[in-house]
């Protein structure tokens, strides 16, 4: 067992509560839970398994646009879910789920497969979640953390606003570039596909960090459109801060027509950005993030949920986009659900605050904290979008990836699918190192160069 961890959990039992949960709790962390805080176990039927550390980086082979290749290739689906059977299993479909196959019946399925528990932990996000448990606390009326460590601020969650925390610090690789599509297909079926080649690092990995200096940052971003042509040339710019009320984040952008770099603070709650077809806000991107003022949060609690899961095969370069891109829904025959544990966590818009969305409901994954389902309702309380994050766990490094996330617009009969993969020559670079300077406004005008 890693030495750092075994040192903090002692620390933990010999001073008893030092911050989040009890330190017999924490220590619970080695034991009945994962270091991640989801259960060991299986369920009591068997259909989920024991988490047994996951697929080892070995086991799993890289194609050559750097995704992984399906370690579960041989597998059929146990049963397939749709309009004429789905009441029968209903216990386990989030209501966006049922409300998708009803919308869309003898067409939009759910194919259900095996249950493997793919998700490892590396040994930095063991010792995170393990400092984290006992240390970490909600500040600011819960809009920012203290005492936080790397990532995955809650592994044992008390309540909504730390389990959807979870979510936003959860560990997404340390610096990497990724080269993505995103289509909005028509109601025809036609698509223009948006290319964004995007770059992420987390605040303590530029190669620069110095602590203290940027205590309230999380990550830095950036994307800049190379497709297409109308677009090419637009750079987004994020510095994304934990407390996003204390310290709005910080956003410029830079439009290759204008030739200047402006600063763009509408890049959060509500705004729709260009590249959304107005079919996604701001703050559902990556399913859920910034700043969580606006809405109170209830952990509803955890249950048994058909999620999209190991979806190595609708990330496969075999695949086109064309293949599964249809008019109103994403074709179901290269996506995969298993059966797993999810958080429920509710958020409803406080009194007097402004966005589109009255309610909102999500399940995160209980290995990895990803957002896997989410539903979204309008002013009047009708269930308006439903998202769904298709992941995949990627061995080197040790993360879960998305091989689409995908919003359904149940009014309009129309959807956007984003973080596409298949049809780059290289979807992942993982060695991608940054300094801060490589994400500061003056480095803006150069990635926009045509």
């Amino acid at each position: 067992m890693n030495r750092l961890f075994c040192l903090l959990s002692a620390t933990l039992i010999a001073q008893g509560a030092l911050g989040a949960v009890p330190a017999k709790e924490a220590a619970e962390l080695q034991g009945r839970l994962t270091p991640l805080g989801a259960e060991r176990a299986g369920s009591a039927d068997g259909r989920i398994p024991a988490w047994q550390g996951g697929l080892a980086a070995d086991a799993l082979k890289h194609l050559g646009n750097g995704t992984a290749a399906d370690p579960y290739a041989g597998e059929k689906p146990l049963f397939v879910i749709d309009a004429s059977n789905f009441r029968q299993y209903q216990a386990n479909l989030s209501a966006g789920q049922q409300a998708m196959l009803q919308r869309y019946p003898g067409q939009y399925r759910i194919p259900v497969y095996p249950s493997h528990r793919s998700v490892g932990v590396a040994d930095p996000q063991r010792d995170w979640a393990a400092h984290n448990a006992a240390n970490t606390r909600l500040v600011n009326g819960g809009n920012g953390l203290e005492n936080f460590q790397g990532a995955l601020a809650f592994p044992i969650p008390r309540d909504g606003l730390e389990a959807i925390w979870n979510h936003i610090t959860r560990y997404r690789g340390g610096s990497l570039m990724t080269v993505s599509d995103s289509a909005a297909p028509q109601a025809g079926g036609g698509f223009v596909i948006t290319t964004t080649e995007q770059r992420f690092t987390m605040a303590d990995q530029v190669t620069d960090y110095q602590p203290g200096k940027a205590d309230n940052m999380l990550f830095y971003y950036s994307h800049r459109i190379t497709a297409p042509s109308r677009q090419v040339g637009e750079v987004v710019l994020v510095h994304e801060t934990l407390d996003q009320v204390k310290q709005p984040r910080l956003s410029w952008v830079y439009s290759a027509g204008q030739r200047r770099v402006r600063r763009s603070p509408d890049n959060a709650y509500d705004a729709a950005g260009p590249t959304t077809a107005g079919l996604r806000t701001a703050d559902s991107r990556d399913m859920y993030n910034g700043a969580p003022d606006r809405y109170d949060w209830k952990l509803v609690g955890k249950k048994e949920l058909y999620i999209p899961y190991n979806s190595y095969r609708l990330a496969s370069p075999e695949l086109k986009y064309a293949d599964f891109l249809k008019s109103g829904y994403v074709d179901p025959a290269p996506v995969r659900y298993e059966l797993h544990r999810v958080w429920e966590v509710e958020a409803t818009l406080k009194p007097g605050a402004r966005h589109i969305y009255s309610k909102r409901r999500f399940y995160l994954d209980e290995d990895s904290w990803t957002i896997v389902e989410n539903d979204l309702y309008d002013s009047r309380g009708e269930l308006w979008r439903v998202g769904e994050n298709h992941t995949f766990y990627q061995g080197t490094p040790q993360v879960t990836l998305s091989a689409m996330q995908v919003f359904y617009d149940l009014q309009a009969g129309r959807y956007i699918a984003s973080n596409m993969t298949n049809e780059q020559a290289r979807g992942y670079d993982f060695s991608y190192r940054a300094n801060s300077s490589d994400y500061s406004p003056g480095a803006l005008r150069g990635l926009g160069i045509r």
